[in-house]
């Protein structure tokens, strides 16, 4: 008895996980599959993947899986695919070519700015052009999601390639449909190597009763308002160097007090280059300087982006930075639990852009055709209609409602439009007042992220301790130490626009890491000191 006992729960235990297995088809089983790159998140994986499976087997009468390959962020992504491409193409360089693998040939193989002439005369030269030539393969076909900048740059690298030239773009997307610009912004490649997929734009995310609780009674509707002395402690923001949706965040506040400044020198006379030459410098200083007591502010630096919107709506934090869809998504959830409309997400008024993230497919992608079908569906109404529609409208998703904003304009017009999640929200419309330059900030998007970490995150106890200093010597009433701590604390001269421009970009452009660190360092240590100064000063001592 008790044998048989033992062998029916063995049977159960065994069992139990066929009995309960699921009835979609695991990879393999199906007659196609397409390899997907990507920092989605499980819900949109999930309605994307059940939506294409349909649609190509409409499309093709086969069946078709989606392997994806989840790693992290972007920036993890992107990491990992210059690795591998980097062993792929030296492999091919070795043994398919039988070229020796030397520094120059490292060097020049993914030189994005390398302009190779007709007639190679240097092993770089004969490196890139080999690369571009070659059709090396990391495995996968598609990369699926990310910012634009990481997206450009590697289409430049040459990992991206064409999906549809640009005569056949525009004619599939004309202007009415989707822009290929928009308020200063590019949404697809001219080259067709990438394409927007959906839109985001960049704002607050804010707990009313945590405010309430900080005596804060009027909502937040710029950016300055995270850096408010009652805020300490209270923002949650994640490191732009693990995030590049949260460096374009940043890069709003720098083109916003740019764009200030601009302005009041048009308005003082000055012609529109003078002011644009003297405006870019002094926007940048009053940029940098906001920052700083952002980040003064901030509780944490998270790697991942959705935490601090998950944060705010608990109330462990009052207040963040947040794209408006992870904004969104949270508010839903604390509706759907019954907390009301204690979190709210706001776009700060002609301060925010609206951009686009990408999909591409890689070079070497070892299967294409189903890897073009993928593309298609994902740009297509049928794709689209998932990233916006509510859960239950027709050609909506399935599951879960991704509240996100569709590419395709139409969408956001007619009997299409009431099936949104949000039928009030047309992004094109919301960011009009906003005008993205890139001429002024888009070179300086690695160094932006790259000084908020050595200026604001490494030194960030020291900064916070100096920032409580001053704000106690003002509250004692020392109005005199405490603005001259404050001219210690805010002089940020050794990253002024012209230096960043020129010495630190080049030495971030170089690729030498033992000089990238050797900076890093120096630019660190130079600000812990600085924040140790003001708070001695703040605190009254004389040592």
């Amino acid at each position: 008895m008790k044998t048989v006992l033992i062998l029916a729960i063995i049977t159960v235990v065994v069992g139990l996980p066929f009995l309960f297995q699921r009835s979609e088809k695991t990879i393999g089983d199906s007659d196609d599959v397409v390899v997907v790159i990507t920092p989605h998140n499980e819900a949109i994986r999930r309605e994307f993947e059940r939506g294409f499976r349909k649609w190509y087997t409409q499309r093709t009468g086969r069946t078709v899986d989606v392997d994806w390959r989840v790693i992290g962020g972007t920036n993890e992504i992107v990491r990992y695919l210059g690795s591998e491409f980097e062993n792929s193409f030296r492999n091919y360089w070795t043994k398919t070519l039988g070229r020796d693998w030397t520094s120059e040939v490292w060097r020049g193989y993914g030189d994005r700015r390398m302009e190779v002439p007709e007639n190679p005369a240097t092993e770089a030269e004969e490196a890139r052009q080999a690369f571009l030539d070659s059709d090396v393969s990391v495995g996968i076909d598609v990369f699926f999601g990310g910012g634009s900048y990481d997206f450009i740059k590697q289409a430049e690298i040459g990992t991206l390639v064409p999906w549809r030239d640009g005569a056949t773009l525009a004619e599939m997307f004309p202007d009415e449909v989707y822009p290929q610009n928009f308020v200063g912004e590019v949404f697809w490649d001219p080259e067709g190597r990438w394409i927007g997929a959906v839109l985001s734009s960049f704002g607050i995310i804010y707990n009313v009763n945590s405010l309430e609780r900080l005596g804060i009674e009027e909502a937040p509707t710029k950016w300055s308002d995270l850096a408010d002395p009652r805020l300490l402690a209270e923002v949650a923001l994640a490191d732009p160097t693990k995030s590049g949706s949260i460096t374009k965040a940043f890069e709003m506040i720098v083109q916003e007090q740019m764009d200030i400044r601009v302005d009041q020198l048009l308005e003082e006379g000055l012609t529109p280059g003078e002011a644009e030459a003297q405006g870019i410098s002094a926007g940048w200083m009053d940029a940098m300087q906001l920052i700083q007591k952002i980040c003064a502010n901030a509780r944490y630096f998270t790697d991942s982006a959705t935490k601090g919107p998950a944060d705010v709506a608990s109330g462990d934090c009052a207040i963040g930075m947040s794209i408006d869809f992870y904004g969104r998504f949270q508010s839903e959830i604390v509706i759907a639990r019954g907390g009301g409309e204690r979190l709210r997400f706001t776009t700060p008024e002609g301060a925010s852009t609206l951009s686009a993230d990408p999909i591409g497919i890689l070079r070497g992608a070892p299967n294409p055709e189903v890897a073009d079908l993928f593309l298609e569906y994902v740009l297509s109404e049928d794709g689209q209609r998932l990233w916006g529609y509510r859960v239950g409208a027709e050609g909506g998703p399935v599951e879960y409602a991704l509240r996100r904003s569709p590419v395709l304009r139409p969408i956001y017009e007619g009997s299409s439009r009431l099936n949104l999640s949000e039928p009030e929200v047309n992004p094109y419309e919301k960011v009009r007042d906003f005008v993205y330059r890139p001429q002024w900030t888009g070179r300086l998007f690695t160094p932006l992220r790259f000084l908020i970490r050595v200026a604001f995150i490494d030194p960030h106890d020291e900064l916070v301790e100096a920032r409580k200093a001053i704000i106690g010597a003002l509250e004692r009433g020392d109005i005199e130490a405490a603005e001259k701590a404050e001219a210690v604390f805010s002089n940020l001269d050794s990253i002024r626009f012209d230096e960043v421009a020129g010495n630190i970009a080049e030495t971030l452009r170089t690729g030498d890491k033992i000089e990238e660190v050797r900076l890093s360092r120096e630019l660190a240590d130079s600000f812990r000191r600085q924040y140790r100064q003001a708070k001695r000063i703040a605190d009254g001592r004389t040592d």
